[in-house]
């Protein structure tokens, strides 16, 4: 948490740097000054509120725009609760929104552009849910109290009135901020009966704001996680995209586990609990997989990168189904990366990624181990272009993950991982100065292979094509009279006569 929230401020403000719940009066001055954060960076706000007032309307910045207000990290999407009906919250933006969409609309939500911000204005609910189905039947409510009742947290479940700027929490959400605490308004029980997606979203927020879950709320976790069964496919992917890219997600994979959400939409994690580690005796595969995901992530550049992660935290789901014991009791997990790949293609499928991700992350996890055995001297220079033809566009990505999956606690076992990973990339380097190497192909392309055997397109062409690949990655660069007597040696050993 930035230590230039107002949050941060008051609970500074005792004096003894732990951090200890804010008086009365500290948490009114966060109050404070959350609300002229929030009117500072978004005057749009007050604006929007005199329409509403004028029109007999109340209107109110709730839930992640409060939050963030008081936590310093208010972004550009701004959420309203309102007493209109969607159909005259639309007629009231339109002459003054520069964008209004109504997508949500079904669930009582308008969306509108202005000044660089992006609003979503929702009638007042008071939902109800069937508990079988896996979406709410929405229902309008009257006022704000019932609106902030049935919130998921009570950190997201303050407002702060427009324009008359009323600051309203009747939940304790301001002390459980300070006190950077995940409880329900309710009770738990109730709260994820109601949505089990709330179970998955507080591991969520766990990850995002580093913040603590209470301890009955992990207890309803755990006891009703087989209820998260009733969440859409997509609607879990969201919420553990979330979880992944925040900023502590090793902590929320935890809870994931330990609760048993993690069964329900992710058990390989799960099942990486009790198997044994042959690189590291000293920790499972489960508590190793947690230290390359924290090892990718401090090798990210760019902010979080979902592949990374993830092919991070599936790179040895393959490893309980191939655990073989030998006769000197030694370990072993023979060609888990190919079974691994497998199986996160198959559960990402499942999740619903998109087929773009699901290669990614999947040919990652394939490609994990190919690096060891670099150090005995093995590799040629063709084994290296291959390394990098294989990777592609992954190899920086590939590269993270190499050198993250090595969690020794042998430190000279490390530093010699370390310096055989910096000896290939410096090999690399050199043969890409020398070569083409992020665009390894044949020396002809199809149209010279048609032309040269007197071809028509089809799969000789292909199969010409691919052998002289073959001789690129084994060879390097061919030059043109090289490669032409390449392919005449091949179509003779295969019959093809060229023309002339």
């Amino acid at each position: 948490m930035s230590n230039s929230s107002p949050i941060a401020r008051a609970n500074a403000a005792t004096g003894d740097g732990q951090e200890p719940a804010a008086t009365n009066r500290e948490l009114t001055e966060a109050q404070r000054r959350a609300v002229a954060e929030l009117m500072r960076v978004s005057p749009v706000a007050d604006e929007l509120g005199r329409r509403f007032a004028a029109a007999g309307h109340e209107l109110h910045l709730v839930g992640g725009s409060v939050r963030d207000a008081l936590l310093g990290r208010l972004g550009d999407d701004l959420d309203f609760a309102t007493s209109a009906h969607p159909e005259e919250t639309q007629r009231l933006l339109e002459g003054w929104a520069e964008a209004i969409w109504t997508t949500g609309i079904e669930f009582g939500t308008i969306g509108a552009a202005r000044r660089g911000l992006r609003l979503e204005i929702t009638t007042f609910r008071a939902e109800a849910y069937d508990r079988v189905s896996r979406n709410p039947i929405v229902r309008y409510g009257t006022n704000l109290a019932d609106d902030l009742k049935r919130r998921d947290f009570t950190v997201n479940a303050m407002a702060v009135s427009v324009p008359d700027h009323r600051f309203t929490d009747p939940h304790g959400g301001l002390a459980d901020l300070a006190a950077h605490t995940l409880r329900t308004p309710g009770t738990p029980q109730e709260s994820f009966a109601d949505d089990p997606l709330r179970m998955l979203r507080a591991a969520r927020f766990a990850s995002q704001l580093r913040f603590t879950v209470a301890p009955e709320v992990v207890a309803a976790m755990t006891a009703m996680a087989p209820d998260l069964a009733r969440i859409t496919a997509e609607r879990i992917r969201d919420e553990f995209t979330k979880l992944l890219t925040g900023a502590d997600p090793v902590a929320a994979l935890r809870l994931l586990v330990d609760t048993g959400l993690a069964e329900q939409f992710l058990p390989e994690l799960s099942g990486l609990r009790l198997e044994i580690d042959e690189h590291a005796q000293h920790k499972d595969v489960y508590e190793h997989t947690l230290t390359v995901v924290r090892n990718a992530i401090n090798l990210e550049e760019d902010g979080p990168d979902f592949v990374l992660r993830m092919a991070a935290l599936l790179h040895d789901v393959g490893k309980p189904a191939t655990k073989s014991v030998g006769l000197d009791g030694r370990v072993s997990f023979h060609h888990h990366e190919v079974v691994g790949a497998r199986m996160a293609r198959q559960r990402m499928k499942a999740l619903r990624y998109s087929k773009d991700v699901t290669t990614a992350v999947t040919e990652l996890v394939t490609l994990h181990l190919r690096f060891y055995g670099y150090g005995r001297g093995e590799w040629t220079d063709s084994a290296v272009r291959r390394y990098v033809a294989d990777a592609g566009d992954l190899l920086p990505r590939l590269h993270k993950l190499t050198r993250s999956d090595c969690t020794t606690r042998n430190r000279r076992k490390a530093a010699a991982l370390a310096a055989d990973y910096d000896a290939l990339e410096e090999r690399i380097e050199r043969l890409r100065a020398a070569e083409d190497l992020a665009n390894v192909r044949p020396d002809l392309d199809g149209n010279a292979i048609m032309e040269l055997l007197g071809l028509p397109p089809g799969p000789l062409v292909g199969q010409a094509w691919r052998h002289l690949k073959e001789l690129r990655l084994e060879r390097g660069p061919l030059d043109h009279d090289e490669a032409v007597a390449e392919l005449h040696r091949w179509a003779a050993e295969r019959g093809v006569t060229p023309p002339g």
